[in-house]
């Protein structure tokens, strides 16, 4: 196991208004560093409380947890991991790659590659766990800003 000293445990995230505060949170404090404030609140929109209470019925979404606390959470939807984030307080210190450890590991049960979006702040992650770039992808947002991302993919094996 990569990060020895924790043992992290998925549970399936049964809260929505939880989930909604967790990216929030890291949202708000990470990706301004990162984006113009019209990609944020795109950001925030995309992942506003209605939209998970929507997204229950597409995607598994799971809290990360160590040692009982909620540090994080992740959803799959299909072949693809989506809504991954670490809250604020407890990023760089192995969590994120612990939860993508844990959510490859149920996708590759099921499917050859993983696809993924990566925004600005992950995608030097993704590419150290081996995923290659697929695509570069623009959305005009809002006050004329864009928000610009790569989609990657990683293939059974780590080869991308």
């Amino acid at each position: 196991m990569r990060n020895a000293d924790f043992c992290m445990e998925l549970k399936q995230a049964e809260c929505p208004v939880k989930v909604a505060e967790i990216v929030e949170k890291a949202i708000r404090a990470v990706y301004p560093h990162y984006y113009p404030s019209g990609a944020v609140q795109f950001f925030l929109d995309l992942h506003n409380e209605q939209r998970i209470r929507e997204a229950v019925a597409r995607e598994d979404i799971y809290f990360a947890a160590v040692q009982g606390e909620i540090v994080g959470t992740g959803s799959i939807r299909g072949n693809e991991i989506c809504r991954l984030f670490i809250l604020p307080e407890y990023q760089a210190k192995g969590y994120g790659s612990r939860l993508m450890d844990l959510l490859e590991d149920m996708v590759f049960q099921q499917y050859q590659a993983v696809h993924i979006d990566a925004s600005f702040p992950a995608e030097s992650m993704y590419l150290k766990r081996g995923y290659r770039i697929k695509t570069y992808e623009k959305i005009k947002t809002g006050g004329g800003d864009y928000l610009c991302y790569h989609t990657m993919e990683k293939v059974a094996g780590g080869k991308g």
